[in-house]
């Protein structure tokens, strides 16, 4: 609802810098759908998404019914998208599967919706090229749900391959970012919220490589929490999973500190 309120505020604002006043020519009167449509297509090939956007408003807002009205929506959602506005291309995408919940092309709304929360970076985190696994993680949250729901729907869909591979991307993402956390609690001496934070990437995030250093982390913190039969136990799993773990001193007996390169990484 957010996007699509943002959607709708945005298009009344621009209604007149894209057409111009109402005593200005319009080169759309009298055209058909099909003709305005094909209007809005040139300039999508022209890369002018901005004109490509008005000719797709004027086509929807005259001609509200039928199939080129259907399509101009899914057309805006991906100008929108092209010109770098993924704010107004998630909102157009929303709306797009609101009102055709049923439409053969909603899997490709679900899919450049995903896209376009995922490219939603405020402007500081572009200048300085951020780390992904640093960053704010309700936009990957959000953009794995919408792939997450375009796979479980649409299984066949031509796009639910690509949107696995970017589920695996992004699970590795969030769960690097939660690693991230755990390390800091655990330097702040706030093992208990560590070890939370571990327990999340291993139940949430199972095939993710950070599986190996979540398992390191809790043993460190239960370790510190002086939980010895949880470190143990911890600790099985680590060696059974992991046996050739480089966080492991094969040197050590199995009840002693074997955790040792995870410390030297954190001091």
């Amino acid at each position: 609802m957010k996007y699509i309120l943002i959607l709708t505020f945005t298009l009344l604002l621009n209604a007149c810098a894209i057409f111009g006043s109402p005593t200005e020519l319009d080169d759309t009167k009298g055209l058909s759908a099909e003709r305005i449509y094909q209007m809005g297509a040139e300039k999508m090939t022209d890369r002018d998404y901005v004109k490509a956007i008005g000719y797709f408003q004027k086509l929807e807002s005259r001609y509200p019914h039928g199939k080129y009205a259907t399509q101009a929506q899914l057309e805006t959602a991906y100008a929108h998208y092209k010109k770098s506005d993924p704010v107004l291309a998630v909102a157009a995408a929303d709306r797009f599967i609101k009102l055709h919940p049923n439409h053969p092309n909603v899997d490709y709304a679900y899919y450049l919706k995903g896209l376009a929360i995922f490219n939603e970076r405020g402007i500081l985190e572009k200048l300085t090229k951020q780390q992904v696994s640093d960053r704010d993680p309700r936009a990957l949250r959000d953009s794995f749900m919408t792939f997450k729901e375009l796979v479980t729907r649409y299984p066949k869909s031509r796009y639910a391959k690509d949107a696995a591979q970017r589920m695996v991307y992004l699970a590795n993402s969030l769960s690097d970012h939660e690693l991230h956390v755990a390390r800091y609690y655990m330097k702040r001496q706030a093992y208990l919220a560590a070890v939370n934070r571990t327990k999340y990437v291993i139940e949430n995030y199972p095939q993710s490589p950070s599986v190996e250093e979540a398992l390191v982390i809790q043993i460190s913190a239960y370790d510190l929490l002086g939980l010895e039969d949880l470190k143990t136990d911890t600790l099985r799993v680590l060696q059974k999973n992991y046996p050739d773990s480089a966080m492991l001193n094969k040197n050590a007996p199995a009840d002693e500190r074997v955790w040792w390169k995870f410390w030297e990484s954190l001091y």
